[in-house]
């Protein structure tokens, strides 16, 4: 069965996901000062490494946006941060690109 064509598939949402690359956007803001390579094989390599290092939190209605706008503000999201830059070391240390 094709569940992406009999389903709408799209309303089923990482939060860890949106934590992640917001926490990493601003990271990267300071990437210049901070020795930081942002091309697009080590941002991905990042993100990729701090989603895989977290739990996941996938929500499929309203309710669970607002349970994940909660978790957003207390330990979850200071794992969020410690997975960022846990990736950004480790992707620094041993770039793709290189």
């Amino acid at each position: 069965m094709d569940l992406e064509k009999r389903y709408d598939l799209s309303i089923l949402v990482n939060d860890s996901e949106r934590m992640v690359l917001d926490e990493l956007g601003k990271r990267l803001d300071n990437a210049a000062a901070e020795g930081i390579c942002e091309c697009q094989d080590c941002v991905i390599d990042m993100a990729a490494l701090a989603l895989n290092s977290l739990r996941p939190l996938y929500h499929a209605s309203l309710m669970g946006t607002f349970y994940a706008q909660a978790k957003a503000e207390g330990d979850y999201a200071e794992a969020v941060r410690k997975a960022v830059d846990d990736a950004i070391r480790r992707v620094k240390a041993n770039p793709s690109h290189a």
